[in-house]
């Protein structure tokens, strides 16, 4: 079974930064695309950014120009770098690892708050 592990949330002001991390376990990980979501309360789970296997990046409009994906296949591992936070940024931030199947993290909570 694929585990993937969220590390990095935590709560920062407004135009602070913070970077996510994503380990996931296993020898395949070269081969998924991997994205991060975002949940706020009360509302659905909407795609903040996804990275290909070959590297292609694609983000939601609303964290174009703040926030970078970025993936280490040595170190089997998924960024988030986000900057510029805003209040409405604040929401559970899950990995997703999608091949054949698609697997979840636990969700780590970012809240931007002054």
């Amino acid at each position: 079974q694929v585990q993937l592990v969220e590390s990095g949330g935590g709560l920062v002001q407004p135009g602070g930064s913070l970077r996510l991390s994503c380990a996931v376990s296993g020898s395949s990980f070269s081969r998924y695309v991997m994205g991060w979501y975002r949940q706020a309360p009360g509302k659905q789970r909407e795609s903040v950014a996804l990275i290909s296997t070959g590297g292609t990046t694609n983000y939601a409009d609303s964290v174009k120009g703040r926030f970078t994906i970025s993936r280490d296949n040595a170190k089997n591992t998924v960024y988030l770098q986000m900057n510029s936070l805003k209040p409405e940024d604040t929401a559970v931030y899950y990995c997703n690892a999608r091949w054949y199947e698609s697997y979840w993290g636990q969700g780590t909570q970012v809240t931007v708050s002054s």
